[in-house]
């Protein structure tokens, strides 16, 4: 405690709990959700045919955690977009990321250290919102644990929970990239954080929820950024999962060193959605470009 009183740690983590994330750290979460859009099979070409469409995706990947837990707890699912000020931002996003003339805003925020302080905030806002879906559900039902890690899970994920339904307004329909079957990093991270802060909106650890949310939100950013620079999309929950999947469900340690050689012996094809973005979309326009040209 003394160490802590002499660091001000304290004060310090109930002020970034407390920080306000609009509206910097909420335009580096749109400028990175709608830049992953900008790089999926279709999403160029949907804004030029349907700028309907392609906004109405931009919403979906920018509110989406919004819209599906709004349903799952009884409200209207377009309650969020009553705030007019975030509808503007991410539309402005929208706009700039796509039909910016000589598609200068796209390749300044794709530029990889810009991309990194983009993609680090970008978990400051995920890790907030986990922490507010989870608190949310414990004012609703204060005993539904369960109910609490559900709603953190979506608030944190729902983005990706939603994308087949996004690949739909974009004319593309792929089962296979079923992020309930193919759990990407973030989608572990959020379902694991909502368990952490579930338990410690229960008081069965002895954890403040500042410290939580700046510990969380390091490992995340840390992670993700990592992550990114060097194109991966692996996972460093990977070894504990298939030791305990092997220990709990006896095979499921074989099914996914099959499943992960399924997915690796064809290279051209996508081995997840985190390489699809990264990479696989960008190179399959450029080929298309030469083309036609």
């Amino acid at each position: 405690m003394e160490v802590l009183d002499i660091l001000n740690l304290g004060e310090f983590t109930q002020y970034f709990a407390k920080m306000a994330m609009f509206p910097v750290f909420d335009l580096a979460y749109y400028i990175v959700s709608i830049l992953y859009l900008k790089y999926e099979p279709g999403a160029v070409e949907v804004s030029r045919k349907s700028p309907a469409a392609s906004w109405l995706c931009a919403m979906l990947y920018c509110f989406g955690s919004y819209i599906l837990a709004d349903i799952m707890l009884g409200h209207s699912p377009i309650d969020y977009f009553h705030n007019n000020s975030h509808i503007l931002l991410a539309s402005a996003v929208w706009y700039l990321i796509f039909y910016c003339p000589l598609n200068l805003f796209y390749k300044c925020v794709a530029f990889l250290p810009v991309k990194l302080v983009l993609v680090a905030m970008k978990e400051v806002v995920r890790t907030r919102k986990i922490a507010a879906g989870v608190h949310h559900a414990h004012h609703a039902y204060h005993h539904g644990c369960f109910i609490m890690v559900i709603t953190g899970y979506v608030k944190g994920s729902g983005v990706a929970l939603m994308s087949n339904f996004e690949q739909l307004l974009r004319g593309v329909w792929r089962p296979e990239t079923n992020e309930i079957l193919n759990m990407s990093f973030p989608t572990k991270a959020s379902l694991y954080g909502a368990i952490l802060f579930t338990l410690q909106e229960m008081h069965w650890i002895p954890v403040s929820k500042g410290i939580l949310i700046c510990l969380f939100t390091l490992f995340m950013a840390t992670f993700k950024v990592i992550m990114t620079a060097r194109h991966s999309h692996g996972s460093p929950f990977a070894f504990v999962e298939s030791w305990t999947c092997h220990l709990l469900f006896g095979s499921a340690l074989e099914a996914e060193d099959t499943h992960n050689h399924h997915h690796t012996a064809p290279a051209a094809a996508p081995a997840s959605p985190a390489k699809t973005k990264e990479d696989l979309s960008e190179g399959t326009r450029k080929r298309k470009s030469k083309k036609a040209e």
